[in-house]
C-alpha cells in the first residue's frame, strides 16, 4: 500500500512542480524585467500597485493519469523599493508581496477536477548594486550622468510564507525557500539600451508535498536580453527575450525526469504620467517549451516615486 502510494505522489508531482513554477513569473513579473541595473538617484523611494491576468496550459507526461491541465492566476501586486549608496556605487532594495486568485482545471484519471484559492504568493525580497558603471548620485548631480557600460549583481529571496494547503496538488505558496543570484549587463547605445543577463534558481526541499512527502529539485538556470529604446519625452519600450533551462524535480529520492527548457518573448511599455507617476504596460508569452508551463500573461503597474527632494 505504501509503494502504491509513493508512486502516485511521484506521478502527480510533475504537474505540481510544473503548476508551481507558473505562479512565480506571474506574480512577481521578474521572468522578463528590462532595466534592473539602470543607475537611480539615492534616496528615491518608489511605491508600486500592478495587476496581472495569466493563463497556463501544464501539459503532463502521456504516462500518468493527469490531462488537460489548465490555470488562470490573477494577481495583484504591492511593492515598495529604495534607491541606495552602497560604498560608493548604486544600489537598490526592493519587497514584492504578490496576492492573486488561482483558478484551475484538469482530468485526474479521466475526471474533472478543480481548484479554487485566493491568498498570498510567497514574498519576494531583493537586492542589487552597480559594480561599475554607476556611481551613487544625489538627485541634483545626477543630470550630469551620461550611461556608458553597467555591471551590475542582485540576490533574490523568496520566503515561504504564501498560502499553502498541503492535502493539495496546487497551490499559490511553495513551501520553501529560492534564492536567486544574478549578474547582467547594460551598454548604452545613443537612445538605445542593451541588457544581458544571467542568474541561477536555488531551492529547498518543500517537506509537506502531499502530506509528508519531500519534494526535491535541482537549480534552473536562465538567461535574459532586452532591447530598450528611449524616446525624447520619458517614454521608453523594451522588446524582451528569455531562456531557462534545469529544474529537475524528484520525490522522496525518486526522479521525474522533467529537465525544463523554455524560452519566452515579451515586450514592455513605460508611460510617465508626470514628475512623479508613470504607468508600465507588458505582455509576454511562449516561444518554445520542452518541458513544463506554457503560459501568456498581460500586466500593467503604476508607479509614484518620492523622496530625495523630487
Amino acid at each position: 500500500m505504501y509503494m502504491k502510494r509513493k508512486l502516485c505522489v511521484v506521478r502527480l508531482v510533475r504537474f505540481a512542480s510544473a503548476s508551481l513554477i507558473v505562479v512565480a513569473p506571474g506574480a512577481v513579473a521578474e521572468d522578463l524585467e528590462p532595466r534592473s541595473y539602470a543607475n537611480t538617484p539615492v534616496g528615491i523611494n518608489f511605491l508600486l500597485l500592478g495587476y496581472s491576468d495569466l493563463h497556463g496550459n501544464v501539459t503532463a507526461n502521456p504516462s500518468i493519469p493527469l490531462e488537460d491541465a489548465k490555470l488562470n492566476i490573477k494577481t495583484v501586486v504591492f511593492a515598495f523599493a529604495r534607491s541606495l549608496d552602497v560604498w560608493g556605487r548604486s544600489g537598490k532594495f526592493d519587497i514584492v508581496v504578490p496576492e492573486a486568485e488561482l483558478r484551475g482545471s484538469a482530468l485526474l484519471a479521466g475526471e474533472p477536477k478543480e481548484r479554487n484559492v485566493t491568498g498570498l504568493i510567497d514574498p519576494r525580497f531583493r537586492f542589487s548594486v552597480n559594480l561599475y558603471g554607476a556611481p551613487a548620485l544625489s538627485l541634483a548631480e545626477f543630470p550630469s550622468y551620461q550611461q556608458d557600460v553597467i555591471i551590475g549583481a542582485s540576490l533574490a529571496v523568496t520566503a515561504p510564507l504564501g498560502q499553502y494547503d498541503a492535502n493539495r496538488l496546487i497551490n499559490l505558496g511553495n513551501n520553501r525557500w529560492s534564492f536567486k543570484p544574478e549578474l547582467g549587463i547594460s551598454k548604452r547605445l545613443g537612445a538605445v539600451t542593451l541588457e544581458l543577463s544571467g542568474a541561477g534558481t536555488f531551492y529547498t526541499d518543500n517537506n509537506e508535498l502531499l502530506g509528508d512527502h519531500t519534494l526535491s529539485q535541482n537549480p534552473i538556470y536562465q538567461v535574459q536580453g532586452h532591447l530598450i529604446y528611449a524616446f525624447s519625452n520619458g517614454v521608453w519600450a523594451s522588446l524582451d527575450t528569455t531562456y531557462y533551462a534545469g529544474g529537475s524535480t524528484s520525490v522522496d529520492g525518486v526522479g521525474n525526469h522533467d529537465f525544463q527548457e523554455n524560452t519566452r518573448y515579451g515586450c514592455t511599455l513605460t508611460l510617465p504620467l508626470n514628475r512623479n507617476h508613470s504607468l508600465k504596460l507588458n505582455a509576454s508569452n511562449g516561444g518554445h517549451t520542452r518541458t513544463g508551463s506554457e503560459y501568456d500573461v498581460i500586466g500593467m503597474v503604476w508607479q509614484y516615486r518620492f523622496g530625495a527632494g523630487l
